[in-house]
């Protein structure tokens, strides 16, 4: 059984928080990897995100919620750089919007999983 795609299309918001994000790190020259860089490119262009990305998202937040605690989290005239990170991968909007969707498909797929097993008995 093959798993359904699914689509995820980044809202403004999202793309919003990662334009900013990307303005920062072009200010101040620090946050972020290039792979944070080329996240924010897609979340900034709203393009269609697979499901491997969606799920890296919602790692990605989970290992650096910590950073949100530093000294400058939010301070746009002074940003520490996990803030601009964080805001590279979508800010709130984009922890918000990636574990829904990531729970959508892993909803997805335990109904698939069940159906399944009814099927074969």
């Amino acid at each position: 059984m093959t798993e359904r795609k699914h689509v995820h299309v980044p809202p403004a918001e999202v793309a919003s928080e990662a334009e900013k994000g990307l303005k920062l790190r072009a200010r101040f020259r620090r946050g972020g990897t290039t792979i944070g860089i080329a996240r924010a490119r897609d979340l900034q262009h709203r393009r269609s995100l697979s499901d491997q990305t969606v799920r890296r998202m919602v790692s990605y937040f989970s290992r650096h919620k910590v950073d949100k605690r530093a000294d400058n989290f939010g301070d746009e005239e002074n940003p520490s750089t996990g803030y601009i990170a964080w805001l590279l991968w979508g800010g709130d909007a984009g922890q918000k919007w990636a574990e829904e969707h990531k729970k959508a498909m892993d909803e997805a797929k335990e109904t698939a999983r069940s159906t399944g097993a009814r099927r074969q008995r």
